[in-house]
């Protein structure tokens, strides 16, 4: 007699129970390092402190994914969904090739192609799949509601199969269908498809295949999707036949609201449960940012395919070596103090201890080598901590921020918005002017990605900071068509859901911001630093030079009245955009100066009304 089949269980009544484990993350970004967490935790006193650890990095995404994996019994699909490059000094050194390697110490079972998949066109993606599937996983990579122009190294005449729709994969006796959404609106926007790659509709793609797949007899159907949280919810609500979405994009934790205590932030449950159009249950789930989580969401089926029920939790992956901030014996952490953070730990359902994998710390180990010896540089100091912030305000994109309530807090971020996109904004202004007669600059808040906490500043530091391959280019544009793209782009940061990489900021111009106005009419207060050191109103007929990125002028990220742009009013000046803001840091810098926030009178919002 065989013995039972380990992914079976006997429900009551005799029925029996399939049981399927989703193990998942999203937005790596070519986070490959592990880095310091700061969380409140129990020491054994009477409140919580503020203890530091090591956390994340993809080694120890890699040991947790195969050690979920043989718990599973067999019975575990592993997900990536998307945004794995883009955003450390990683991907600008190796060009997807460290990712690469790294996810191919999970083997995943399919990955999502996510907007940033996309920054530099159709034939750099290639070249970031052939070396995914350069050893021997050859994972599946997936979006069904992608259409690679005729153009496009990706049109399957010229790579047949190398981007599905969706994929099958078995596991005891039972057939899944996987189905890869990529986020439509801001991959058109937002990064750099070619100009014949179309993005559909994200539901009607969605239920597309997954009535193909149903009409292949495929009865356990799993969304895998870079769209976002609140879109997942959505898109749930308008589709029949699908069982879990496991989501990307907005780089969502999930988990118990006890973790608040902890110091995190989650944003719902881990699954959050929503109806589709049938009123049957669907489980979605996300898993953060960064490879500090792998989700595991565990879901029982009958032997129709029907979901009994999901349930699961988000592992946010530490180190055990816990320490308070200062180096000092009196700070040390006594063996009680020890004990009593890891039984803290251990309640958490949540927080876990793992080590790093041996095979993806010997992958990372070359690539380490190379990004250290580069980016160990230092290139100034910051005399304070510099926030980034996309939106002001109270609500503004405060989760983004690894400085907590020191960026969160601040009065100045909350008036004015973040401390690093205005002085990129002003880097590029100052630095263009050493070639052509710039009156501003311009720049997308979604460009400028991390915090500077106060100390020194390395390469890797400015890389991490800046990390698209953006160039610099003049705009000679009437007043009018300035406004109409900031107008535009103020809107797409303020929408529901927003897209709040798009918020403007400029440098040698200011003005004033009410969310509560009408769409189109949000602006206002527009004035431009004079010659004479004064600000005047923005004229509408004036021809003004802007300094900007080719990423803004093609009318990317919502900037869309720039796409009508006539010949003249577009000079390419091809100077590499990270490098200008290395120049400009290493020029105002120095002599003892440090980098530090600009005047409050020189940031670009000088004031941000709150919608009612």
């Amino acid at each position: 007699m065989n013995p039972p089949d380990p992914a079976v269980a006997s429900a009551k009544g005799g029925e029996n129970v399939y049981e399927l484990t989703l193990l998942h993350i999203n937005d790596h970004h070519s986070h490959l390092d592990e880095s310091t967490m700061p969380l409140m935790l129990d020491t054994g006193g009477t409140q919580r402190e503020r203890v530091l650890v090591t956390a994340g990095g993809f080694a120890r995404v890699a040991s947790t994914m195969k050690e979920l994996a043989a718990q599973s019994a067999g019975a575990a699909i592993k997900i990536h969904t998307g945004d794995a490059v883009t955003g450390d000094l990683y991907y600008s050194l190796t060009d997807g090739q460290a990712d690469a390697d790294l996810m191919n110490t999970v083997c995943f079972d399919a990955m999502t192609l996510g907007n940033h998949e996309f920054d530099h066109g159709d034939a750099a993606l290639k070249r970031f799949i052939d070396r995914l599937h350069g050893g021997s996983c050859h994972t599946p990579v997936l979006s069904a509601n992608v259409r690679f122009g005729p153009d496009s190294a990706l049109n399957p005449s010229r790579a047949p199969g190398m981007v599905q729709p969706s994929v099958i994969v078995e596991r005891h006796g039972r057939r899944i269908g996987l189905v890869g959404i990529t986020v439509a609106d801001k991959t058109r926007n937002a990064s750099r498809p070619d100009p014949g790659t179309i993005f559909l509709d994200e539901a009607a793609s969605a239920q597309a295949e997954i009535d193909a797949l149903a009409r292949q007899g495929v009865d356990i159907i799993v969304l895998q999707t870079h769209y976002g949280y609140q879109a997942d919810l959505a898109l749930a609500r308008r589709l029949r036949g699908v069982d879990a979405i496991v989501g990307g994009d907005s780089h969502t934790l999930l988990g118990p609201a006890a973790l608040k205590a902890y110091g995190l932030t989650p944003v719902g449950p881990y699954p959050t449960r929503v109806t589709d159009l049938d009123g049957k249950t669907v489980c979605v789930a996300q898993a953060g940012q960064y490879a500090y989580v792998v989700g595991e969401l565990k879901l029982r089926f009958d032997d129709s395919g029907e979901l009994l029920a999901c349930e699961g939790r988000p592992h946010i992956l530490i180190g055990d070596d816990f320490r308070r901030g200062a180096q000092d014996e009196r700070s040390a952490l006594s063996a009680a103090e020890k004990q009593a953070i890891e039984a803290d730990v251990a309640r958490s359902d949540a927080l876990r201890m793992s080590r790093p994998d041996a095979e993806a710390k010997k992958a990372l180990a070359p690539h380490q080598a190379r990004k250290l010896e580069y980016g160990s540089v230092i290139v100034a100091r910051t005399e304070e901590t510099l926030c980034a912030r996309r939106v002001p305000g109270l609500r503004g994109d405060r989760s983004r921020s690894s400085q907590g309530d020191a960026c969160n807090a601040s009065a100045r971020v909350t008036r004015h918005g973040g401390d690093t996109q205005q002085l990129v904004a002003q880097a590029y202004l100052e630095r263009a002017q050493s070639y052509f007669d710039a009156d501003l600059a311009v720049i997308n808040a979604g460009g400028v990605r991390i915090d500077l906490p106060a100390g020194p500043l390395t390469v890797k530091d400015v890389h991490t900071l800046l990390p698209f391959k953006n160039t610099l280019v003049q705009l000679k544009i009437p007043g009018s068509l300035l406004k109409a793209a900031l107008e535009s782009a103020v809107d797409a940061a303020l929408a529901h859901p927003p897209s709040t990489g798009a918020f403007p900021y400029a440098a040698g111009m200011r003005w004033r911001v009410d969310a509560g106005r009408a769409e189109g009419d949000r602006l206002f207060g527009l004035e431009v630093l004079e010659q004479n050191g004064r600000y005047a109103p923005l004229d509408p007929d004036r021809i003004y030079s802007v300094a900007t990125i080719d990423f803004i002028a093609e009318g990317k990220d919502h900037y869309s009245p720039f796409e009508r742009l006539q010949d003249g009013q577009r000079v390419d000046v091809g100077l590499d955009a990270t490098q200008l803001f290395l120049d400009y840091v290493r020029a105002s810098t120095g002599a003892g100066r440090g980098l530090r926030p600009l005047p409050p009178e020189k940031y670009s919002t000088q004031a941000f009304i709150a919608a009612p």
